[in-house]
C-alpha cells in the first residue's frame, strides 16, 4: 500500500452545515455537496475516499454509541488506509478524540478529528484549511511510518494529541488549548511536526475495543454542595465511577460528612472515585494541603493532568475490560496514550 489514501468520514457539525431559511438555524446537508465545496482537493497528490455515518448529527448528540461507531468503521477499513480525517462537531470533539485514543489499540496510522467553527458555505469559513491540512497531516509518511501514528486534532494551524485537548472557545477559530501539553504540529508557511511530543509507532498488533462502561459520572464541586446531593448521587444505582472536579491541586471539603460519603462510596460500594481539577492548567497535588491528602486516604485515584474528557473516557474504557480494581487503579494512574504526563 502507498502512504497516499485517506479515508475521510463525516459525521456532521458546522463544517457541514447550511442554514435553514424557514429556522435560521443551522442544519446538516449531503456530504457530497460538502465536497463540491473544496475542490482544492484535486490539487492533493493523495487518493480521499470519503464515508458518511448514516444520520449526520450535530456533536451535541454524540453518544458512546457513535464513538463505537467510528471505532468499528476504523476497524473495518484499517488494512485499506494509511490514515484516518474524521469530520466532527467541535462541541465534544475532545470527548471523541479522548475516547478514540483509548479504544484504537496499537493505532499505528494517524487518526485526526477536525471540523469549523463557520460552515464551509460561509465566505469567512475556517473549514477549508482546517480539512485540507488534516489530510495532509493524515497522509505524512517518512521512511514508510507514520509521522503521527495516534488520534489528534487539527484546529486552526495547530495538531493538539486528542485527549489532551478541551474546546477552550465558542467564538474564535482558534477553539481548541491543550492546556498541559504542547502541540504536536504547526501549520504555517510549512508544516512543522514536533516529532518528539508526539508517541512512538507501537509494536502490537492494531485492535479496535469497542466495549464502554456508561455508568461512569462528573461531579464538579462547589462551595453549595450538600450532602443530600452527594448522597444521592452515590447511591445512584449501577454506578462504577465518579469523576471528580475538585479545586486547585486536587483540594475538597474536609467536612466529616463529605469524607464519610467519599469513603463508603469507595469502601463499601466499591465505586472508582478520580481526583481531577477544574482549573484548565495544572495537576492534582495530593498531598499539598490537607484538603487533598483527605482525598487520597479515602482512597480516591490521582488523575494528575488529566482533562475531564480523558478522565471520563478512560474510566469508561478501563471499566469494561473486566480488570480487578486494583488493576483498574493501576493502569488509570499510569499514561496510556499520552494522556498524563
Amino acid at each position: 500500500m502507498s502512504n497516499n489514501q485517506i479515508l475521510m468520514i463525516y459525521t456532521g457539525g458546522t463544517i457541514g452545515m447550511y442554514k435553514d431559511l424557514k429556522t435560521g438555524s443551522l442544519v446538516p446537508f449531503d456530504f457530497d455537496e460538502l465536497l463540491d465545496k473544496i475542490p482544492e482537493l484535486q490539487l492533493i497528490d493523495k487518493k480521499i475516499d470519503t464515508i458518511s455515518i448514516e444520520d449526520p448529527i450535530d456533536s451535541s448528540n454524540v453518544r458512546p454509541y457513535h464513538w463505537i461507531l467510528l471505532a468499528e468503521l476504523i476497524k473495518e477499513h484499517y488494512d485499506n488506509y494509511d490514515g484516518f480525517v474524521i469530520l466532527h462537531g467541535s462541541d465534544t470533539m475532545a470527548y471523541t478524540a479522548s475516547a478514540l485514543s483509548f479504544m484504537l489499540e496499537n493505532l499505528s496510522k494517524p487518526v485526526i478529528l477536525t471540523g469549523s467553527q463557520l460552515p464551509i458555505g460561509d465566505l469567512r469559513t475556517d473549514a477549508k484549511e482546517n480539512i485540507i491540512t488534516s489530510i495532509q497531516i493524515a497522509g505524512s509518511y517518512e521512511n514508510g511510518k507514520p509521522v503521527v501514528p495516534e488520534v489528534g486534532i487539527y484546529f486552526e494551524f495547530k495538531l493538539l494529541r486528542g485527549n489532551r485537548t478541551v474546546k477552550a472557545s465558542s467564538e474564535h477559530f482558534n477553539a481548541f488549548d491543550s492546556p498541559n501539553y504542547l502541540p504536536l504540529a504547526q501549520s504555517g508557511v510549512e508544516l512543522n511536526f514536533f516529532k518528539n511530543r508526539i508517541l512512538p509507532v507501537p509494536d502490537g498488533i492494531f485492535y479496535a475495543h469497542t466495549g464502554l462502561e456508561q455508568n461512569v459520572i462528573v461531579v464538579k464541586l462547589h462551595p453549595a454542595i450538600t450532602e443530600t446531593y452527594l448522597s444521592h448521587i452515590i447511591n445512584l444505582p449501577r454506578i462504577k465511577a465518579i469523576i471528580l472536579e475538585t479545586y486547585g491541586s486536587g483540594n475538597a471539603p474536609v467536612d466529616d460528612w463529605f469524607i464519610n460519603l467519599i469513603k463508603d462510596a469507595v469502601e463499601n460500594k466499591s465505586i472508582h472515585i478520580i481526583n481531577v481539577t477544574q482549573c484548565q492548567k495544572g495537576r492534582i497535588a495530593p498531598y499539598k494541603y490537607e484538603t487533598g491528602r483527605r482525598l487520597m486516604s479515602a482512597g480516591v485515584y490521582n488523575g494528575k493532568d488529566l482533562t475531564t474528557e480523558a478522565a471520563l473516557t478512560k474510566m469508561m474504557y478501563l471499566l469494561s475490560k473486566n480488570l480487578s480494581k486494583k488493576s483498574i487503579k493501576s493502569a488509570f494512574e499510569r499514561p496510556l496514550r499520552g494522556e498524563m504526563s
